[in-house]
């Protein structure tokens, strides 16, 4: 079994089948390394894979991106080289580095200052927890992104509300912002666009991937766990 780290409900069911077990984030990442720490004896390797806010320029909504390392709790982890090898083939992706940060990073100043300081291609908030249970229970750890909120973009406000922290959508507070700021409604309709293209995108990625999310035989992997 291959535990997939997702965000949202909406990830998950998208990523697990019979051989892909998908915890989706609770809003509470506490319980939500608990349930990745309750799964991992029973599991090959853990891949957080969902989608992402971008941090590098020039990444479109849309594009897959795939970690060479995880910047976690002020370290730099490297990710297992033969199970990223084989995911950002099969997803012609780009590589480079994620930052695994515990909350949303809405504005595109804020974007723009954590990509100088970090050189992260982008931003999720399951990355740095995945990457500690696999390290803790000595697993491969892969890390797999789409992204949906392009570095440019500062999220409008009844965007970084319409979301609970289970995943949910918060309807009644996105309607409550838009009825107080209704000039927000173009970006927010951008939002949502740019959103379905992302899921369409993981989705397709999702097929490509087939079984066990692009594991390869396991008398072949390396594990660089430290």
């Amino acid at each position: 079994m291959i535990i997939a780290a997702t965000g949202l409900l909406r990830e998950a069911n998208m990523i697990g089948d019979d051989d892909v077990a998908a915890v989706s984030g609770s809003g509470d990442q506490a319980l939500y390394e608990k349930a990745l720490d309750g799964l991992a004896p029973l599991a090959q390797g853990i891949a957080s894979i969902g989608i992402a806010g971008g941090l590098a320029p020039a990444l479109r909504v849309g594009q897959w991106v795939v970690a060479d390392r995880v910047i976690a709790d002020g370290r730099s982890i490297e990710t297992d080289n033969r199970w990223t090898a084989c995911i950002a083939d099969r997803l012609d992706a780009t590589r480079g580095a994620f930052l695994g940060h515990n909350a949303v990073v809405a504005t595109a100043p804020e974007k723009a200052a954590l990509h100088r300081a970090t050189g992260a291609l982008a931003v999720d908030m399951e990355s740095h927890i995945a990457v500690r249970v696999a390290q803790r229970h000595r697993l491969p750890f892969v890390a797999a992104r789409v992204i949906c909120d392009p570095a440019n973009r500062s999220l409008p406000p009844a965007a970084q509300i319409g979301m609970k922290q289970d995943g949910g959508m918060n309807l009644l507070g996105v309607f409550g912002s838009v009825l107080g700021r209704p000039i927000q409604v173009p970006a927010l309709i951008a939002v949502a666009l740019d959103a379905e293209r992302a899921f369409n995108s993981l989705l397709r990625g999702r097929r490509r991937l087939g079984a066990g999310l692009g594991f390869p035989d396991l008398d072949k992997l390396a594990l660089d766990v430290p």
